[in-house]
């Protein structure tokens, strides 16, 4: 059975934030909110926990896991950003898209692509991330909760906060509550890893990410 952090959102609880940070330096995995949808994560460094992300989410160890940064300058450490992405990037965060680039070697392998050696990083617009990410110290996993259901798995997108909650109880560790109903669009994914930049996936954010790139060409 989870423990139930009931966070506020705006102005998290330090003593609350502390708890939660020091389990997951244990190894801790969580359901907590993002800018987006609801997410499964744990510290990017302690392996054991972004195993147990992998087999809870079902992916193979050639899928790469997106991680949340606090800041721009955060992720410089873990990608290689070119002046270009730099730009973009700086207009684009905090906010809900995910950045495809370069990994350098502070990223795990466990995290990473390891065909392309690329890595997915977002800076969110959620104070409770944020919180997370600043006590902590480095990156956290974020992978969009998922339910199996008949014919497999599907997004928690739309779902009741109380059935996320109910469904996600014996197997994660922690559960953070910020009295928000989950989001029900993922995060645009932008591919920065070219020349030109590309829109991967449309998801929160895309139209305007995309008026923006037609005046920037």
């Amino acid at each position: 059975m989870a423990t139930l952090y009931s966070i506020h959102p705006q102005t998290p609880q330090k003593r609350q934030i502390d708890q939660i940070v020091d389990a997951l330096k244990r190894g801790a995995i969580m359901l907590y909110p993002t800018d987006t949808v609801y997410a499964i994560g744990c510290d990017m460094n302690t392996k054991s926990a972004v195993e147990r992300v992998r087999k809870l989410k079902q992916l193979s160890n050639d899928k790469p896991l997106t991680f949340l940064s606090s800041s721009l300058s955060n992720i410089s450490e873990y990608a290689v950003v070119t002046d270009q992405a730099y730009r973009i990037m700086k207009r684009l965060i905090p906010g809900p898209y995910t950045f495809l680039l370069p990994a350098t070697k502070l990223v795990p392998k466990l995290v990473m692509s390891p065909k392309r050696k690329t890595t997915g990083i977002r800076v969110p617009d959620n104070e409770v991330c944020q919180a997370i990410l600043q006590t902590l110290g480095n990156p956290i996993i974020s992978t969009s909760a998922h339910l199996p259901d008949d014919d497999g798995d599907f997004p928690t997108l739309g779902l009741e906060k109380a059935r996320l909650f109910d469904s996600m109880d014996s197997l994660v560790d922690i559960i953070i509550d910020t009295g928000v109903n989950p989001g029900f669009e993922v995060s645009t994914i932008l591919d920065l890893t070219q020349d030109e930049p590309v829109i991967v996936r449309e998801g929160l954010g895309w139209e305007q990410l995309q008026n923006w790139i037609a005046v920037m060409s």
